[in-house]
């Protein structure tokens, strides 16, 4: 059905909610890439068999005249270190590790006879969390960008209206001037969510004054950062939020025709896009004259080839274009010259997400969430050493002690924590002394660090910090363009230093050589991601100094991950002489007598490490 007025999508979100509420039990399947991995898609599938087989009507699609269970495939849930999920409405119980062998139990226990599975609920300190919403990891988030993620059918036009969606764009079109709804934006201080910061009301604005028949709306989907997957999980799990903001956008700026740029890598997000344009499209909610007001725009999908520096925004439009994907000098600003020299908006995916949210609400509502010069929520991917990894949704000014603790469920195994490292290879370290920092633009921006897309990986005790420099250092050399000198060749000598360091051949002299590096290439390189990428290293050096001092001066890495920099040793008091550490010993440097306790000869040890494993009496230990 083609909705042709504003009348038509009042009608159709109707009948959407009235078929949606004809579903008395709703079966969420998380099918977002981390649970598709885990199995999700068979369990939807064993779900949908076993219904079946109870003579009960199973909706794959809203039903308009009939009584059934709703079997979604959904988008993300968030909580990916306890997939493969499963969501019940109305009971909003939440399934945790949901196993094929499960499913008969929920058919026949939460389907049919209304009663829980507490054996696969959240359980702490012996209570049973029934409801999702009172799970210590969801309790202390604001999901309004996510809010849909979890809890429709990823692929379903009807259920996106039924929860509202397309109004904001109906409304826009039919009772505000592009100019108004620039300012809107603007008045909400809504900040690109990509990693700047910059005020997308500012930027909408000045692509609107220009003086351009063809205009480009962009949306900016490649998320390279390690540990990073938010907008991935927003393209697979509410992919109209994404093209409703984006035609908003399209019509405060005037533009026509827009561009969805999206990793080759994200194969699950793309075709959702894909069948969520050709649905918009079939619906009327894109291409020509949309809901008859006179405003056409469409959106196309450009898949990158997985390059990091193609998140940079001169860099992503020639990518766009065909070309290398390079950045260019500035100015002249995307705004100005962006796509093929015309002007361009260009933010990313969770900000776009934003802007139905905003249209609806109004700037104020936007406004009272968070800081006044951070407002709104952020969407983090929430990694590494914490008990709860996943992706989750705080307001803006949220506490990094609050994200890893209350949400993230402390550090794993007891263990104490060391640090964050906060906007991937752009980003820096945090520490202790930084867990009550809010996390917003600004406060960040003063530590030395960024939001950057919002990647969080928590390290604890047992991490070393320069591995942490060299390995983010490596990552940000192999993805360099190579377009500018200061990057191409200044982070390959910071990455020789650091190799060097943690191969137990630095000096003191380095850790200032490296200093000197990342101030002049931070000064002079060409694009944003040039200019940050010596950022670990800057952070690792200011708060865990005497962890590379401990590296060039003792030649000790004390959390025994720099293998170079360990020695292995056998306790005399432990060793009984078995002789099974010589025997596997490819160097022979294990010397000694049967029965009599061995020694390593350090001068011909490789640190292999196969005797630590064949000790049966764990008489060997790194040193």
């Amino acid at each position: 059905m083609k909705i042709n007025n504003l009348q038509d999508l009042k009608a159709f979100s109707d009948r959407s909610v009235q078929a949606m509420d004809k579903q008395k039990k709703k079966v969420l399947v998380c099918a977002g890439t981390g649970c598709v991995a885990g199995g999700s898609l068979e369990i939807y599938n064993r779900i949908k068999e076993l219904i079946n087989e109870k003579g009960l009507l199973v909706d794959l699609e809203l039903d308009y005249e009939k009584e059934g269970i709703g079997v979604k495939k959904s988008g993300c849930h968030g909580f990916c270190e306890m997939g493969p999920l499963v969501r019940i409405e109305p009971e909003n119980y939440l399934y945790l590790r949901v196993q094929i062998e499960d499913c008969e139990e929920i058919v026949n226990k939460t389907l049919i006879n209304n009663e829980a599975v507490e054996r696969l609920m959240y359980t702490d300190d012996d209570k049973v969390y029934k409801a999702q919403e009172d799970i210590p990891f969801y309790r202390k988030q604001t999901r309004m960008v996510l809010k849909n993620c979890g809890s429709i059918n990823a692929e379903s036009f009807s259920e996106y209206v039924a929860k509202g969606g397309y109004k904001a764009l109906g409304k826009v079109l039919f009772e505000m001037q592009p100019q108004e709804v620039c300012q809107s934006i603007l008045d909400s201080n809504l900040r690109g969510r990509g990693g700047g910061g910059y005020p997308s009301g500012a930027k909408w604005k000045q692509v609107l004054k220009q003086d351009s028949e063809v205009k480009y709306v962009v949306c900016n989907g490649d998320e390279g950062d390690p540990g990073a997957f938010m907008d991935r999980s927003i393209m697979e799990g509410d992919p109209h939020g994404v093209i409703e903001g984006m035609t908003i956008a399209g019509y405060a700026t005037k533009s026509t025709i827009g561009y969805i740029y999206v990793r080759a890598e994200y194969p699950l997000a793309v075709e959702r896009l894909k069948i969520a344009i050709e649905d918009a499209r079939k619906h009327g909610m894109l291409g020509e004259n949309i809901l008859s007001s006179g405003f056409s725009f469409d959106i196309n999908i450009n898949m990158g080839a997985g390059a990091f520096v193609c998140g940079e925004g001169s860099a992503l439009t020639a990518s766009i274009e065909g070309e290398r994907g390079m950045p260019r000098v500035k100015p002249p600003r995307t705004v100005e010259k962006g796509l093929w020299e015309k002007p361009t908006v260009l933010n990313n995916v969770e900000t776009y997400a934003n802007v139905p949210l905003i249209i609806n609400n109004g700037s104020e509502w936007y406004k009272s969430i968070g800081p006044e010069n951070s407002p709104g929520t952020k969407a983090f991917a929430i990694t590494g050493n914490v008990n709860h990894t996943g992706l989750i949704e705080v307001p803006m000014g949220t506490t990094l002690r609050e994200v890893i603790f209350d949400i993230g469920g402390g550090i794993k195994n007891g263990k104490k924590f060391k640090a964050v490292q906060i906007g991937g290879p752009s980003g820096g370290c945090l520490t202790e002394e930084h867990l009550d920092l809010p996390l917003d633009f600004d406060s960040l921006k003063r530590v030395g660090a960024m939001i950057g897309s919002g990647g969080l990986v928590v390290m604890d005790e047992d991490t070393c910090m320069v591995e942490v420099a060299r390995f983010f250092m490596n990552f940000t050399q192999n993805e360099s363009c190579g377009k500018c000198v200061p990057c191409r060749e200044g982070t390959k000598r910071m990455l020789e230093i650091l190799e060097k360091i943690v191969n137990g051949k630095g000096s003191k002299e380095d850790l200032d050589l490296l200093e000197e590096l990342a101030d002049t290439i931070s000064s002079t390189a060409l694009c944003g991601l040039g200019k940050s990428a010596a950022s670990p290293v800057v952070s690792t050096l200011k708060y865990f100094r005497d962890e590379y001092l401990e590296h060039v001066v003792d030649k000790k890495c004390k959390t025994h991950t720099c293998k170079s920099l360990a020695s292995i040793v056998i306790e005399k008091e432990k060793c009984k002489g078995c002789s099974k550490c010589a025997r596997i010993c490819p160097v022979q440097a294990i010397e000694g007598k049967i029965k009599e306790p061995y020694t390593v000869n350090q001068s011909k040890c490789i640190k292999c490490g196969a005797c630590l494993e064949v000790c049966p009496f764990a008489a060997i230990k790194e040193a």
